[in-house]
């Protein structure tokens, strides 16, 4: 999954991935962008899908434009107080990749466009509009509940916890208070059942009534004879 913001140009409406689910969700014209601490771009058109946000210039017939996946987004707010920013705005924050390793032999301006877009964590979205802040904002929301983070390392630590059949015995044993027995005999197993097991495990200690029979068994074979 790429972070951050991406340079896109489009011909006309961009081309959005329905074959996998997403949908349009709003467009909303007059909306100007302003990028890290660069000065607002010209005015173009905001595009908000179930997974991305996508500004496209009116000012060329190429549309270049930008767009950022909301999996990127890690948060987004309604600014209008003036000393945080002049304009009102829906302003945003970017994860990105600049931690990573880019090409930095090719002199090339658009290249290094790129890689300055790979920097780039704070986005403001500007309508000519002010009062169409509010429902953008609760766009914004809605599309993030359908996108949000991925709890890959949590589920693996779920479904990591594996014990074998002798440790789950120790745990609900030591759980309810059960001493275990020697494994090595098999008198004490019962399925779950402690009381019972621990029942049986004292009668084949204490209980000598098993002795006495075998001696009198013995002392009765010895008449006999």
């Amino acid at each position: 999954m790429g972070l951050g913001v991406r340079e896109i140009r489009c011909g006309g409406e961009p081309v959005l991935d329905t074959e996998n689910g997403e949908e349009l969700m709003r467009v909303q014209a007059g909306v100007d962008i302003a990028l890290g601490n660069r000065p607002p771009e010209s005015t173009g058109t905001l595009y908000i899908t179930t997974r991305q946000v996508i500004w496209l210039s009116d000012a060329d017939n190429t549309r270049r434009g930008y767009a950022v996946d909301f999996l990127s987004i890690s948060l987004h707010a309604v600014s209008r107080d003036p000393d945080a920013y002049p304009i009102p705005c829906l302003y945003t924050q970017i994860d990105t990749d600049a931690g990573e390793d880019h090409d930095s032999d090719n002199s090339d301006s658009d290249s290094n466009h790129v890689q300055d877009l790979s920097n780039i964590r704070e986005m403001r979205l500007i309508p000519s509009d002010p009062s169409q802040l509010d429902s953008l904002f609760e766009i914004f929301c809605d599309c993030a509940e359908l996108n949000p983070e991925p709890t890959d390392e949590e589920e693996g630590e779920e479904h990591d916890w594996i014990f074998s059949a002798d440790q789950m015995q120790d745990d609900q044993a030591e759980e309810e208070g059960y001493i275990p027995h020697n494994p090595n005999n098999t008198i004490g197993q019962s399925n779950g059942n402690h009381d019972l097991a621990r029942t049986v495990l004292q009668l084949q200690i204490n209980d000598k009534r098993f002795e006495d029979a075998e001696e009198i068994e013995d002392d009765r074979d010895g008449t006999r004879h």
